[in-house]
């Protein structure tokens, strides 16, 4: 099931308490560097659930290890801080044993796609009904600056001093290549949009996993900000939005289409010579149940493209967790007695005996 929606508890008889981003808040000091934009993220979600009037009791928060996973700590829900990279197997347990919970997955870009690799691609393949926030720094910020699976080609940290040897994870394309239902990329600088995209996924049945591009600004400081910057933002990202075309720039003059090849083309968009009709631009359509296209728009990248922000992939299947449900409604139907000794003891038994 989606966020669950509710007030906070009043008296018996007595109106809903409305509660304020305040009453998300915990009692816990916010330990991340001066300027980090993990508090960012932090203010967006703690407005966003006060914004949707999301049930604390019935919310939980799971983490790994690194910066992005003090954030339990910082809500005012219950939370667990587990061990590194095994936050989404933790959660899964949680969700398929609790299905009532609004479960949420914090990681970051080495916690998530390094050591829980595997277990990130198989929660997102079985469409368990979580939501995953990955901050994505480009950097190991908690063991200063090592490089991550995300980190550029080239460079240097103190793990690669002659610079990174290997390519990068794309965080998108690697959740569009499980199949996951609901992929989404937004900005920690971008107020706005960052609050409109986490609502997304609260809303979402099913895996939603959303990256966000975030600022490390003790070892991995403006590495996106060639995207990011308020003087460049309009000509270097496209904004998604559903059955509009493709266009960015600041007057919205460049385009985005397809060839025959199913290959991007970045083009100018007008009628006058050299210049691309508005009706041969792509139109974006996040529903789309065949995920090439959201996995073409994931590949997009700055110089040769803009980045895409927004949300690339949003399809409604059945959730591991309501599956599961389902199957355990079958067995206990089906099942002659409910009790533990008559489960331990169905079957084929056999004694056998005692040594002369």
């Amino acid at each position: 099931m989606g966020a669950e929606v509710k007030s906070g508890n009043g008296s018996e008889g007595s109106p809903p308490i409305k509660l304020t981003k305040k009453d998300y808040q915990s009692d816990q000091d916010v330990r991340w560097c001066p300027g980090c934009g993990d508090y960012a993220i932090l203010a967006q979600v703690q407005k966003v659930f006060a914004d949707l009037q999301i049930d604390r009791d019935k919310t939980v928060f799971v983490s790994g290890i690194g910066c992005s996973s003090r954030f339990p700590y910082y809500m005012n829900t219950y939370g667990l801080h587990g061990i590194h990279g095994r936050a989404p197997a933790i959660a899964t347990g949680l969700k398929v044993s609790r299905p009532d919970l609004n479960v949420w997955v914090i990681t970051g870009d080495g916690d998530a796609l390094s050591i829980g690799g595997n277990h990130l691609i198989h929660v997102m393949r079985r469409n368990v009904d979580l939501k995953i926030l990955l901050f994505n720094n480009r950097i190991y910020g908690l063991t200063k600056g090592q490089y991550s699976p995300t980190s550029e080609v080239g460079k240097r940290t103190p793990s690669t001093p002659f610079g990174v040897p290997d390519n990068p994870f794309n965080p998108l394309s690697v959740a569009l290549g499980t199949g996951a239902s609901f992929v989404a990329r937004s900005v920690d600088t971008d107020i706005p949009h960052l609050q409109q995209i986490i609502k997304r996924a609260a809303a979402h049945h099913g895996t939603a996993f959303v990256e966000v591009f975030q600022n490390c600004n003790v070892f991995n400081d403006l590495t996106f900000i060639n995207v990011t910057a308020k003087e460049v933002k309009d000509e270097r990202q496209v904004v998604l939005e559903q059955g509009q075309p493709l266009l960015f720039g600041k007057d919205k003059q460049k385009g985005i289409r397809t060839n025959r090849d199913g290959v991007a083309e970045v083009v100018e968009v007008g009628d006058g010579p050299g210049q691309t009709p508005l009706s041969e631009i792509a139109v974006h359509d996040e529903a789309r149940a065949n995920p090439a296209y959201a996995f073409m728009l994931s590949q997009l990248d700055y110089p040769a493209y803009p980045v895409p922000v927004g949300v690339l992939r949003a399809v409604e299947v059945p959730s591991y967790d309501s599956v599961v449900q389902a199957q355990g409604e079958q067995a206990r139907a089906r099942a002659k007695s409910t009790s533990l000794e008559a489960l331990w003891n169905q079957g084929d038994t056999w004694d056998a005996g005692t040594r002369s």
